[in-house]
């Protein structure tokens, strides 16, 4: 069976030095990412041996980074042009086994706007990942309307994808546990899917989808705690969020995708699965911070029928990002 996965991760040596003169020791400062460090750059003959081990077909790369949008704009989209031209070469030395997302420096939302269409009309990406909010801001300000409409015009979707909190919030939320807890709180442990959720909520009641109808987001970890929480909200914002001109219900429905992108366990994707239907779910790893081999065991032992496991391993995909 093709499997096709769409949350796995890339670095380049110029984000790794930014990385470090930004966040003083950045990327290879953490002993968790120092030991994926060869992982992350490697867009050859190790990453392919990984997949090809656990009968992976296709990985969709994006680059796994937060630091660009903190930098001084023009340089960030120096950044992320570079970034674009290494995930094009290496989608253009395996274009069997490889696709990409853009990324992207939205401190400058039209020059930003003006990357993701050469990324998408010259080298022949499927879309775009951002990672978390951009400077502390939400996608739901108005700033960000040109590449909101970029997104659109080139019919590719959005993949919000988490990052470490403001620094402002990791203060208020996060600060006072020993060692690294905090950070681990902040983040995988808690912290940035719950952000992600809630970015994608104030997407639907700040009116996104009603400017931009044809606009679709992926969101990854099994949908960020939205499917659990959503019926709770839908009841809230059915009687507050007066401005939308949909039922509450429809944007998340109509819009979203949800991956599994390092939710292996089969509650959540029960859950998932009843919420938004087989067909809004794509499989995906999360690699190389999760293992390839365990993903794939799960994948093997979901209770659905073949015609639906087709659906979520590969099909879903294909349609999605138009591979």
């Amino acid at each position: 069976m093709r499997i096709i996965t769409l949350e796995e991760h890339i670095t380049t040596p110029a984000i790794v030095n930014s990385s470090s003169n930004e966040q003083g020791g950045g990327l290879m400062s953490n002993p968790y990412i120092q030991s994926l460090h060869a992982k992350l750059l490697d867009v050859g003959e190790g990453r392919l041996a990984d997949m090809d081990a656990s009968g992976i077909s296709m990985q969709v790369l994006s680059i796994s980074a937060s630091v660009i949008d903190k930098m001084e704009p023009s340089a960030a989209q120096a950044l992320a042009r570079d970034a674009n031209d290494i995930l094009a070469a290496a989608v253009k030395a395996h274009p069997d086994r490889f696709a990409a997302f853009a990324t992207l420096a939205l401190q400058e939302p039209e020059k930003a706007a003006t990357e993701l269409e050469r990324c998408v009309r010259q080298l022949g990406f499927k879309g775009v990942m951002v990672n978390g909010t951009i400077n502390g801001q939400f996608l739901d300000d108005p700033k960000f309307t040109a590449f909101f409409e970029a997104a659109e015009a080139l019919g590719v979707p959005i993949y919000l994808h988490p990052a470490p909190p403001p620094q402002p919030v990791m203060d208020a939320y996060f600060s006072g546990l020993p060692g690294q807890l905090g950070f681990a709180l902040a983040t995988g442990g808690w912290g940035w899917h719950v952000e992600t959720g809630l970015h994608s909520l104030r997407l639907i009641i700040g009116g996104i989808f009603d400017r931009f109808p044809s606009l679709k987001i992926i969101i990854g970890h099994m949908g960020e705690n939205l499917p659990f929480s959503i019926a709770r909200a839908q009841a809230v914002f059915e009687r507050t969020a007066l401005n939308l001109q949909r039922p509450f219900s429809e944007y998340f429905h109509d819009h979203f995708y949800l991956t599994t992108s390092g939710y292996f366990t089969i509650p959540p994707f029960l859950c998932m699965l009843q919420v938004v239907g087989v067909d809004r779910i794509l499989f995906s790893v999360d690699y190389p911070f999760s293992p390839i081999a365990v993903g794939c065991k799960f994948l093997d032992n979901l209770p659905i029928s073949s015609e639906d496991l087709e659906k979520i391993a590969h099909s879903n995909a294909e349609k999605l990002l138009k591979l």
